[in-house]
């Protein structure tokens, strides 16, 4: 591992190296459909994880933060880049050879009751991948890590005959997370996993996939565009905007300490349970829009919309650099 990927894993043993990854999808119109350009989803970015932690990847919508956990998980095929994962580069290997990668690299997905088959039984959607991968052939053992499952996420083991439409939306998550912990995983990607639930089921799965990592050793790739829930389960927490990372740094010195303007507008916005410090702290309103992906602002992809932008951030692309001791930024006047 590079010297820089190293500090940008805060020190220890990683996981999973992503870098230069970029994703550009092929954009078309007119009546002919004729190719038009290209849609930048992530342009290149750079992150490790190490072995244990969360990182927290946030963002606005659009920012490239799914497209980015779909190319690591190889759902998506990358532009360009390379995917390093227990040490093994997962860009370019066959079929077989992925299919072996990702028993070890899951998915929860944003939408409980959409990624569920509405017909087959909870315990059948668990019981499908242990049996495809051949992970336990026996019947028997299978229904009973089928139950194991199901204890592991706080359901019962009657929940096992029931259909996914005749569960709560927080139940059918732990289904979701249960699917994933089949395959005895070493890497999450977490894809908005509490968005789509009530405030009170969030800080339930929230805990749970907490307890789950601490019991199990599992690594997180966490996200998300609500950074209350980021600020609670991540060690680290990454910053997207426009398909680039803008920030990177640990959990506190983020939230106590942004140097990115951007990072500063989007935790002005969080609002803070004290009416008092509500009423009198100072807001960062962002003028404008977020720039099309199909045509980004040279520079500084951000500079169209910062407050201290200067000419320089209009013609020079910053680079992601580490201004503070494991604190990363992409801004020239940070």
């Amino acid at each position: 591992m590079s010297e820089a990927l190293a500090g940008r894993s805060g020190g220890g043993e990683a996981l999973l190296e992503v870098r230069g990854l970029a994703k550009h999808f092929p954009a078309r119109g007119g009546l002919f459909q004729k190719a038009a350009g290209s849609v930048r989803a992530v342009d290149g970015v750079d992150f490790s994880i190490r072995r244990g932690e969360t990182l927290g990847l946030v963002g606005e919508s659009g920012c490239g933060k799914t497209t980015t956990g779909r190319c690591v998980l190889q759902l998506e095929q990358p532009t360009a880049g390379r995917i390093v994962f227990e040490g093994t580069d997962i860009t370019g290997l066959s079929q077989q050879d992925l299919r072996q990668v990702r028993r070890r690299m899951q998915v929860i997905f944003q939408d409980p009751y959409s990624s569920l088959n509405p017909r087959m039984t909870v315990g059948e959607i668990l019981a499908e991948p242990i049996k495809v991968h051949r992970i336990i052939s026996d019947p028997a053992k299978r229904a009973a890590r089928v139950r194991q499952l199901l204890e592991e996420v706080g359901l019962l083991p009657q929940h096992a005959q029931r259909y996914p439409h005749q569960l709560s939306g927080g139940q059918r998550q732990r289904v979701g997370i249960a699917r994933a912990l089949a395959m005895e995983p070493s890497l999450i990607i977490c894809d908005e996993p509490v968005s789509a639930l009530d405030v009170s089921i969030q800080a339930q799965i929230i805990n749970l996939l907490e307890d789950l990592q601490s019991r199990l050793g599992l690594t997180y790739l966490f996200i998300a565009h609500d950074l209350s829930v980021v600020r609670h389960i991540s060690d680290r927490v990454a910053v997207m905007y426009l398909g680039k990372i803008v920030e990177l740094a640990d959990r506190q010195a983020l939230y106590e300490d942004p140097l990115h303007p951007y990072t500063r507008a989007l935790l002005s916005a969080v609002p803070i349970p004290d009416p008092k410090l509500e009423a009198t702290r100072e807001r960062t309103v962002l003028r404008g829009e977020v720039p099309s992906s199909l045509n980004p602002p040279p520079g500084c992809v951000f500079h169209p919309r910062c407050p201290m932008a200067e000419s320089r951030c209009s013609a020079e692309i910053p680079q992601l650099r580490e201004l503070k001791p494991g604190h990363w930024a992409a801004c020239h006047l940070a």
